[in-house]
């Protein structure tokens, strides 16, 4: 690790999303030589997925050796920003340093990506950045030595790196863009940069991203933390550099990277924006048991034009969202034939849910096939019929003169539509037992689960026949 010099000791950081990740591992290399942190961010409260919050954030500061200051901020909000700021100021005197850190990803298409993502993308990376950076400068003039510091990527205009997110990459590369505008217009007064891993960074996002597979293919938030701080300690005329933490950490002495690796040996990911074309990187995190959220499309696949199909898909994305994953648990996909034919699917089991063409980043719980027609009738709650089967496992157990057979099966049924009315009658029918159920909802999503055990002293084969009608 980047030995700590004391340079910063004493001075004011105002970090953005320093609750968790690569914005904590920054405070507490700062705290460690003493410096003064200002933690802006949104969460107060523990989040049921991922870790810590302002408040433990400042417990872990100030145990390091700074001093903490909590703010709850939502960088799209101006007046959170003021006040932070204003406090911060009032409480150290003054700010010396900015970390924009805090960010938003969605790797989704241009016909995948609701329009309620790419305003947050870019309300937190674009504008956010520009907002928090416009109300901290008058300050930073007033500093001895002020740098802004943006977790963003160098500006690489391949196209590899737009065509499968060209929201995420417009609302990322305005990070960069900033740091392009700002420092030229701040020469000589503030130090403007940006910092990006040269690997994947073990972090909750990067877990949303890859699956739990992944985290052995990562360095720790640690690198990143030792490169800031090693930028964060240079005179305010070192500026207008886009920065690779490697590659920083190298020209300060640091030979071995092992150190930062999550587990010594492995073969580490590179990030995005870099010089790995996305589809190697899907390979890459295939290859070593990750699980990418972000799959680029085959090549070999044609994107449909505006149509019925996608216009169900658009409605749908506009009403999934964290509640409906956490309580479904389900990955669907959707064979479709005729006039609007293709593979489709929907994933209520991974983040915040996503949905489009082409096959899903994960195994389908569900396979469904259909004609497209049928498909736009059940999504518009038009009367269609649609028949498929279930393959279902008999357990036999055999003591002395008994033969128990016990036959549980478990059929859930997700639909979400656009119409508020949805009336969904299950039939079930077997040798020994008929039964019948109707239920009717009148929410977007409905997530059905019924389960049957029987139980036979006697030997006997089951035919199970499944028809579903939708009104």
């Amino acid at each position: 690790m980047l030995q700590n010099t004391g340079k910063l000791a004493g001075c004011t950081l105002f970090i953005t999303g320093a609750s968790r990740g690569i914005g904590k591992a920054i405070a507490l290399k700062a705290a460690r030589d003493g410096a003064n942190i200002v933690i802006a961010a949104k969460t107060a409260e523990p989040h049921p997925k991922l870790p810590g919050t302002i408040y433990t954030a400042a417990q872990e500061v100030e145990a390091a050796g700074g001093k903490a200051l909590p703010c709850i901020v939502d960088i799209r909000d101006e007046t959170q920003i003021g006040e932070a700021v204003q406090k911060a100021v009032d409480t150290f005197g003054g700010i010396d340093i900015l970390v924009n850190n805090a960010s938003a990803i969605n790797l989704t298409g241009t016909l995948e990506t609701p329009m309620k993502k790419v305003d947050l993308m870019l309300g937190i990376n674009l504008r956010g950045t520009y907002l928090t950076s416009k109300l901290v400068i008058p300050h930073l003039l007033k500093s001895a030595s002020p740098h802004i510091l943006n977790l963003s990527p160098p500006l690489n205009l391949n196209p590899v790196w737009f065509k499968n997110h060209t929201a995420y990459t417009m609302a990322k590369y305005g990070m960069s863009m900033c740091v392009l505008g700002m420092a030229e217009e701040f020469r000589g007064q503030i130090a403007v940069n940006a910092l990006w891993p040269k690997t994947a960074i073990q972090t909750a996002a990067m877990e949303m991203l890859g699956g739990e597979g992944v985290g052995k293919q990562c360095r720790t938030a640690d690198i990143m933390a030792d490169a800031a701080y090693a930028v964060l300690s240079r005179p305010k005329d070192y500026t207008g550099h886009f920065l690779v933490d490697e590659d920083v950490l190298k020209e300060t002495g640091v030979q071995d990277f092992e150190q930062y690796a999550v587990q010594p040996g492995h073969p580490l990911l590179p990030d995005f924006f870099l010089d790995e074309a996305p589809e190697t990187l899907v390979e890459k995190m295939e290859q070593h048991g990750a699980t990418p959220a972000f799959k680029p499309p085959s090549s070999s696949t044609t994107p449909s034009s505006s149509g019925p199909i996608e216009s169900t898909f658009d409605a749908i994305r506009g009403v999934i969202n964290e509640d409906v994953v956490k309580f479904t648990q389900g990955v669907y996909q959707f064979d479709l034939s005729g006039e609007h034919g293709g593979v489709w699917f929907l994933d209520l089991k991974s983040g915040s849910g996503s949905a489009g063409q082409g096959q899903p980043s994960a195994k389908a719980d569900v396979v469904m096939t259909m004609d497209s027609n049928d498909f736009s009738k059940m999504f518009a709650g038009e009367p269609h019929t649609h028949t498929y089967t279930h393959t279902h496992t008999h357990t036999h157990r055999h003591v002395s003169l008994t033969h128990t057979h016990t036959h549980t099966h478990t059929h859930t049924h997700t639909h979400t539509q656009t119409r508020l009315t949805h009336t969904h009658t299950h039939t079930h029918t077997d040798t020994s037992l008929s039964h019948t159920h109707t239920h009717t909802h009148t929410r977007l999503t409905h997530t059905h689960t019924h389960t049957h055990t029987h139980t036979h002293t006697h030997t006997h084969t089951h035919t199970h026949t499944h028809t579903h009608t939708h009104i």
